[in-house]
């Protein structure tokens, strides 16, 4: 018999009120990478609206971790304006989990004013500038960085952390036999490659022991040819299963860095993306956007059938997430032998959407997946179609 989504639930160590989480989307409300009020707030009521866990995104856990320098990262300065927002969120009757991670190629260096890191030199467009191949004093330093961001989510008020190894973000990058072509201990084979994300979870593992949960958002598939997929993608779920340091993994797909739509799907707001940039790229978008924002169509649960492969593979909990917008899907995940869903575009459509489920389970998401919410996390993340 499948567990009733509405009713509580064990998430390592944290005792949730229902199966349902909301997924980390950058929320743009940080611009001197500290907590505000609107951040706050924006939590608040989504806990409210009757989540079982929210996910403030994204703490990178180094100042050259961030995608740009309004995000937060993980310092002492930073730890008085999360525990107010742990504190909001936890009067609601809801959990907090904390994305922590390091954006590697990802990150914007000139916004950042630091080298972006990554396995090896590449250009990368977002800052105008080659990464830093990162050495391994860089990445024992990276992995010393998730351990002392997690001791400070837990000082915070956090009842989880969340470690970001999806996306081509630097865990992921290393995972890819694409961008890593290195010929250390960190490249070539599938375990060497897989040694970064195995070596972070063990650290972050022993830095808060049973104190709070530790999830992981990981990539079933790049989506790009010649990237992290299919069975090397199982076999390092395995692998994470067997090292025995988290307590659940959130399935997910999609590169950052080459095809960010095929983790979206649904309709691509270029015109609104491009507005977002200089002159420059803005042209660039324009001219070359399609390439990179491909378009895939959407459907309700669209990650459900390659999840299946994961849940057969593996006895970790597992959180299922990309188009959960009714009842329906929640109950398909839930039949289909997975422990969690994660939301996210139907929570900014309605935050209070966990709890008209509830009381209705006819109830769907008018969320029309257009997408055009992707663009505001420059200015502060929302649905355009709605006041909030």
């Amino acid at each position: 018999m499948s567990p009733d989504p509405f009713g509580p639930a064990m998430l390592g160590p944290v005792h949730l009120r229902n199966r349902i989480i909301k997924a980390a989307t950058f929320e743009g409300r940080t611009p001197d990478a500290l907590v505000t009020d609107e951040l706050i707030e924006f939590h608040r009521r989504v806990a409210a609206g009757g989540a079982a866990m929210t996910t403030v995104a994204y703490c990178a856990v180094a100042p050259e971790g961030r995608t740009d320098r309004h995000q937060i990262w993980m310092r002492p300065d930073a730890v008085p304006g999360l525990q107010k927002l742990t504190d909001a969120v936890h009067s609601e009757g809801a959990a907090v989990s904390a994305q922590i991670g390091h954006a590697g190629p990802v990150a914007n260096a000139a916004s950042n004013r630091l080298p972006a890191l990554a396995p090896g030199r590449q250009f990368n467009p977002l800052g105008m500038r080659f990464t830093h191949a990162a050495t391994e004093t860089d990445l024992r330093r990276v992995i010393d960085a998730h351990a002392g961001a997690a001791r400070l989510a837990v000082r915070a008020g956090f009842d989880a952390v969340e470690l970001h190894f999806g996306h081509n973000y630097l865990l992921s990058s290393f995972l890819s036999p694409l961008e890593n072509k290195r010929t250390d201990s960190y490249g070539g084979s599938l375990e060497n490659r897989a040694r970064l994300v195995r070596q972070t979870a063990d650290a972050v593992r022993r830095e808060v022991g049973d104190s709070i949960a530790v999830l992981a958002k990981f990539n079933m598939d790049d989506g790009v040819r010649g990237g992290f997929r299919g069975e090397e993608s199982r076999t390092v779920a395995r692998w994470l299963e067997a090292d025995g340091n988290l307590d659940a993994l959130e399935l997910t797909v999609g590169s950052s860095l080459r095809n960010p739509m095929y983790l979206f799907r649904g309709d691509v707001p270029l015109r609104e993306f491009a507005a977002q940039f200089p002159p420059l790229q803005r042209w660039g978008i324009r001219v070359a956007g399609r390439k990179f924002l491909r378009t895939y169509p959407y459907r309700e649960a669209y990650l459900l059938e390659k999840a299946m492969d994961f849940r057969a593979a593996l006895n970790l909990p597992l959180i299922l997430l990309g188009g959960i917008a009714s009842r329906t899907a929640i109950d398909a995940a839930m039949t289909s032998g997975f422990e969690f869903v994660a939301m996210a575009r139907a929570l900014l459509y309605d935050p209070n959407l966990i709890n008209q489920l509830r009381a209705e389970d006819q109830t769907v998401s008018p969320c029309t997946h257009c997408n055009r919410c992707m663009p505001t996390i420059y200015e502060g993340t929302r649905c355009v179609l709605t006041a909030g």
